[in-house]
């Protein structure tokens, strides 16, 4: 006991670090989260398909080749789509965000083997991934 007294900052950062990461744990995000090469080899390796929830417009700026573009507030009602195919389901956005919340969605939709790109299209790019900007 004397110990906490003496070092009581060091066991609220414990506890608050701790909190933090059950908090995380909780919520769901870090489950499933690819880096960029992660996601290459499981796009190379399995097929799996690339799910970017940005706009429109975002994803004309950029996208991963072969991406699908669904929007986030259009997911829930096109989950079917990508629900058939079987295959894994990699999401992505700009920064990781919203990726993680239609993570969820899809999830939720009864997809098993769904996974988050984390950093979304910042990483991808930073890690010198290919770009496209073709519409599909």
């Amino acid at each position: 006991m004397e110990f906490l007294q003496q070092n009581w900052q060091w066991a609220a950062l414990a506890a608050a670090s701790g909190g933090m990461l059950l908090f995380s744990m909780l919520r769901g995000g870090g489950t499933n989260a690819l880096n960029a090469v992660e996601a290459t080899l499981k796009i190379n390796r399995e097929d799996a398909i690339i799910v970017d929830v940005r706009t429109a417009d975002e994803f004309g700026s950029g996208h991963i080749p072969n991406a699908r573009n669904i929007p986030l507030g259009d997911l829930e009602r096109r989950a079917a789509e990508i629900a058939k195919s079987g295959k894994p389901v990699i999401v992505c956005c700009a920064s990781g965000a919203r990726s993680s919340a239609a993570c969820a969605t899809l999830q939720k939709a009864g997809i098993e083997q769904v996974y988050n790109l984390s950093g979304g299209m910042q990483a991808w790019q930073q890690a010198g991934q290919p770009v496209s900007r073709k519409r599909k």
